[in-house]
C-alpha cells in the first residue's frame, strides 16, 4: 500500500536500531538507512516527551541542507520514563542490574518520539505506553543480563525479549512503542502524507 504510493520518494531511516529497521520493512516501506553521529545532550528542565520530542528533532536537523525534494527522513526516540527520571541505555551490566531493580514490582512509561522532516516540513508525535513489571528476582535479572546483553536498550530491557516474557504483567498501549517505535502513528501519518 504504501510503497506504491511513496514510489516517487527516498524514504531515510536514520536508525540504526534492528527493531525500527524492521518495523519499517514489515510496512512494506522501501528505505534506506542514513546513520550520523548525534551528541543526545538535551536541556536541563525537559521532562519525559519534551526530552524524546527533542532528540527525535535534533537527529532529523543533522541533516539540515542535505535534504533533497522527495526525500523523507524518519528519526526516533526512546526513553523510559520513571520516578520522575529519564531512563536512557545503560552504561555497563551494574547500571543495567540496578535499572531492572527499580522497574520490578513498578510501573514506567516508555516513550517514543518520531520526527518526520521534509524540505518543507518538520512534524514530532511520541506515544506513551504504561509498562507494569512483576517483582523481578535478582537471579532472573542477573540471567537475563547475561545472556541477552540489552546495553543498547533504554531501560535496560526489550519487551519482545524473555525478561518481557516473565516479567511484564501488564502493557497499556501500543506493544510496538515499547520496542522503540509506535508504527501505527507511523502508519497513519505517512497515509495521510
Amino acid at each position: 500500500m504504501l510503497k506504491e504510493k511513496f514510489k516517487n520518494h527516498t524514504i531515510i531511516l536514520a536508525s540504526g536500531s534492528p527493531r525500527r529497521q524492521q518495523f519499517l520493512k514489515d510496512l512494506d516501506l522501501d528505505f534506506e538507512i542514513r546513520l550520523k553521529e548525534v551528541e543526545e545532550i538535551y536541556p536541563e528542565g525537559l521532562e519525559a516527551e519534551e526530552i524524546t520530542n527533542f532528540l527525535a528533532e535534533l537527529k532529523a536537523n543533522a541533516f539540515e541542507g542535505e535534504l533533497k525534494e522527495n526525500d523523507i527522513l524518519i528519526t526516533s526516540d526512546t526513553i523510559v520514563w520513571f520516578d520522575n527520571k529519564a531512563l536512557g541505555k545503560p552504561k555497563n551490566y551494574d547500571d543495567a542490574f540496578q535499572i531492572l531493580k527499580s522497574l520490578s514490582g513498578n510501573t514506567h512509561d516508555v516513550i517514543t518520539s518520531v520526527c518526520i522532516k521534509t524540505i518543507e516540513n518538520t512534524d514530532v508525535f511520541y506515544e506513551l505506553t504504561a509498562v507494569t513489571f512483576n517483582e523481578l528476582p535478582d537471579e532472573a535479572i542477573h540471567y537475563y543480563l547475561e545472556h541477552y546483553k540489552p546495553y543498547d536498550k533504554a531501560g535496560a530491557y526489550g519487551i519482545q525479549e524473555w525478561i518481557g516474557f516473565i516479567g511484564v504483567s501488564r502493557i497499556e498501549g501500543s506493544y510496538a512503542n515499547v520496542m522503540g517505535l509506535p508504527v501505527d502513528k507511523v502508519y497513519s501519518y505517512l497515509t495521510n502524507f
